[in-house]
């Protein structure tokens, strides 16, 4: 199931502050700009996806480390911005880690004995074909780890597109996910004390 580490935030109070720029004239000052820039964020944030207005989200950088299944593959591959830094190999995992600790709960214990006795197979006569069977019959529910690059503008994006989705699990762990990043609820959501 899906799992994220490693969480790492750059640009917040920079990229709020710059919220400001569209009002100044001349030479920015991020000091002068900083003046009201989380009420201004704050209003900027939660407008309606897609009108522009809250592109300084953009600068608000976000890497981490996530855990997910193959099912979630080409869902992660429609976000053309959630851009992959590194991940692990696939064929070099197959060589060396037992597939019983690289897949979720949901693999059914006969479609996993099958893929280790392809895999047994694979590491004692490591063929193009024997490479192949196994890659071909992996379950969607193995697992991989993925270093991760996206900003809050994005985050936003797939926030709310995901928060009701069928995938409850993986995508709902996601959004409590975004939720707990710094500003994530008041820039975002509009959720704020003051």
């Amino acid at each position: 199931m899906l799992e994220i580490a490693n969480t790492k935030v750059f640009g917040l109070e920079d990229s709020m502050a710059r919220s400001g720029l569209p009002t100044r004239l001349g030479k920015p000052d991020l000091e002068d700009l900083r003046w009201g820039s989380a009420k201004r964020a704050r209003k900027l944030g939660k407008v309606n996806a897609g009108s522009g207005h809250d592109c300084f989200l953009k600068g608000i950088i976000i890497q981490f480390d996530v855990k997910y299944s193959g099912y979630l593959t080409p869902q992660l591959q429609r976000y053309h911005w959630f851009d992959f830094v590194s991940s692990q190999s696939k064929i070099m995992r197959l060589k060396v880690a037992p597939l019983s600790e690289s897949v979720n709960k949901y693999v059914d214990p006969v479609v996993l004995a099958r893929c280790e006795e392809l895999q047994e197979a694979y590491k004692a006569n490591p063929t193009y074909e024997n490479r192949m069977r196994l890659l071909s019959n992996l379950p969607h529910g193995y697992e991989q780890w993925a270093g991760v690059t996206t900003n809050m503008l994005q985050l936003k994006t797939m926030y709310l597109q995901r928060k009701n989705h069928k995938l409850k699990e993986d995508w709902g762990y996601f959004c409590r996910w975004c939720e707990s990043l710094p500003r994530f609820r008041e820039l975002v959501l509009g959720e704020y004390d003051d």
